[in-house]
């Protein structure tokens, strides 16, 4: 038996916090009280002295990517350390299985897991996962675009009744393996060329097996109000609980819609049909560099978007392209990289790597593209980032408002999602240049919500019981007898993010312990390798 002691025990549940002991057996909590011993016929208990810390639930983060990761990096370095001890993944439509036919794992993915992918199916992948023995608990999606993709490859087209019925044959047997319910990126390849009967056949079968639908909606900016509506008309025909993935009003021309969204979502929870949504707490989002590209030299992913930057010709017309677009290059920052020639330009916006053009040959030696173009315009330089990176780059765009922000994140019924992989400053995830939100979403959507507002017990709920609420997850979230042993002590005038856009592993501060199922992978800035996360 193991006693937290002497703790300021935040429940999860909004009650006012008291000064108590936690009693954990095994992998459950078997008393909490104020320093009352329980009835036990156990020899005494080893005491973790938690005197002057918060004693909480393990945080839950609603809206992950870490399905491949945990098999590379099961100690989890950065969301562990940050008191994160379930994670929910398979989001934005893309999961690590089911995987057939054509479908490919992200390049970031597929190219650090190497050898180790060697599933096909989600049971196949759970096998996997177990025998890693990862540090968290992980809640699996089954995503939108892995179903299309295993039936119909990348084609930009409809799918047939045939090869809808495959993706719904799919995601039963998914299903019936442990997937919790699906996820689409409808912004994303070849989710982008369904269709939304397509998507509500596929929410159909998720409701019939008790799933949730969670979405990256068709669009977050220009076009948000009718996304929304899509999302509720597909709630409406299936019956099924939906999720909006990080919400956001995306491009300073739809900044001024934040006040509509808001009274279209209340509007849908009102009657049922939408459960909230999550949210990162910064205003930067992530993805890879390729969206820029023009839709159709999008079409086919990466594979077939390096093919077409390998003629010349498209090449030049690719780049004329996004040459023409209107974009603030200055709003558009270079992440992850993986050739050596393009690691300098990580951290740095388009817009100051174009300034240094010229001025600086270090920067591009070769000073043209293929076809004899100066690389000082962006298309130019998009291209040859994207050409020597595989179409694998990553990017920072800075298109939200610091306003609108605060205005999502004040709201109860938004729930901290990092929308991040786990990673690590060391090995293979430790050559990337990640957003700073997989180190440090919780400690800062504690301290955002806080300085709008919110009581401690109000911020830790949202960061604990309502995400397992919401996602149906017995047994986590509370700090109460008969809970399982997820549980975080942590220093609330330390837990604070230090990641930042330029130096982005470093791990967050403030968390002296973490618990997981009763074992504990995190203390004292240590990562023991006590790991027992489960496949929820």
């Amino acid at each position: 038996m193991t006693l937290i002691s002497n703790g300021t025990i935040v429940d999860g549940k909004g009650t006012p916090a008291f000064i108590g002991d936690v009693y954990i057996d095994g992998d459950r909590i078997v008393d909490v009280t104020n320093h009352q011993p329980p009835a036990t016929n156990h020899q005494p208990p080893t005491v973790i002295d938690a005197t002057g810390a918060v004693v909480s639930p393990g945080f839950i983060d609603a809206h992950t990517h870490s399905d491949a990761y945990l098999v590379v990096e099961p100690d989890a370095p950065s969301k562990i350390s940050q008191g994160i001890t379930t994670e929910v993944n398979g989001q934005c439509g893309g999961s690590v299985a089911p995987r057939y036919g054509e479908a490919r794992l992200s390049s970031d993915w597929a190219a650090i897991l190497g050898e180790r992918l060697t599933w096909h199916s989600l049971a196949e992948y759970r096998e996997a996962l177990e025998a890693a023995r990862p540090a968290v608990n992980t809640v699996q999606f089954i995503g939108h675009n892995t179903l299309r993709s295993s039936v119909m490859g990348y084609a930009a087209r409809e799918a047939t009744p045939d090869e809808l019925k495959k993706m719904e044959r799919l995601l039963e047997e998914s299903l019936d393996e442990g997937g919790h319910g699906l996820t689409t990126g409808l912004i994303y390849q070849p989710g982008r060329y369904s269709t939304p009967e397509e998507v509500t056949a596929l929410a159909r079968v998720a409701a019939r097996k008790g799933g949730i639908y969670a979405t990256h909606m068709r669009s977050e900016g220009d076009s948000i109000l009718e996304a929304i509506d899509e999302v509720i008309e597909l709630a409406r025909a299936t019956g099924i609980k939906a999720e909006i993935s990080h919400l956001k009003t995306s491009g300073r021309a739809n900044w001024g819609k934040i006040d509509a969204v808001i009274e279209k979502m209340e509007k849908g929870m009102e009657e049922g049909l939408l459960l909230g949504s999550d949210r990162y707490p910064y205003c930067a989002a992530g993805t890879d560099l390729d969206v820029v590209l023009p839709d159709w030299a999008q079409e086919g992913a990466a594979k077939a978007e390096c093919e077409r930057l390998a003629d010349p010709a498209i090449r030049a017309r690719i780049a004329e392209e996004i040459n023409a677009s209107a974009r603030d290059w200055s709003t558009i920052m270079i992440g992850g990289t993986w050739h050596p020639d393009t690691k300098q330009y990580s951290g740095k916006t388009v817009a100051e790597i174009l300034a240094t053009m010229g001025s600086d040959p270090s920067v591009s030696p070769a000073g043209s593209d293929p076809a004899g173009r100066p690389y000082g315009r962006p298309g130019e330089l998009i291209c040859h980032i994207l050409s020597l990176d595989g179409c694998k780059t990553g990017a920072f765009f800075f298109t939200m408002s610091e306003e609108n922000l605060d205005r999502i994140l004040a709201l109860p019924w938004i729930l901290p999602g990092s929308d991040a992989s786990l990673r690590a400053p060391w090995g293979p995830l430790g050559a990337d240049h990640p957003h700073p939100r997989a180190y440090g979403t919780m400690p800062e959507f504690y301290r955002r919500v806080r300085a709008l507002g919110a009581t401690r017990e109000e911020a830790i709920a949202r960061m604990t019981s309502k995400v397992a609420g919401r996602f149906g997850l017995k047994g986590r979230g509370v700090i109460e007898k008969g809970a399982f042993a997820d549980i975080v002590v942590w220093d609330e005038g330390d837990f604070a993010a230090k990641a930042t856009y330029l130096n982005p592993h470093r791990f967050s501060t403030g968390v002296r312990l973490a618990m997981v199922n009763g074992s504990i992978p995190y203390r004292d800035g240590v990562f023991t390798g006590n790991r027992s996360g489960r496949f929820i």
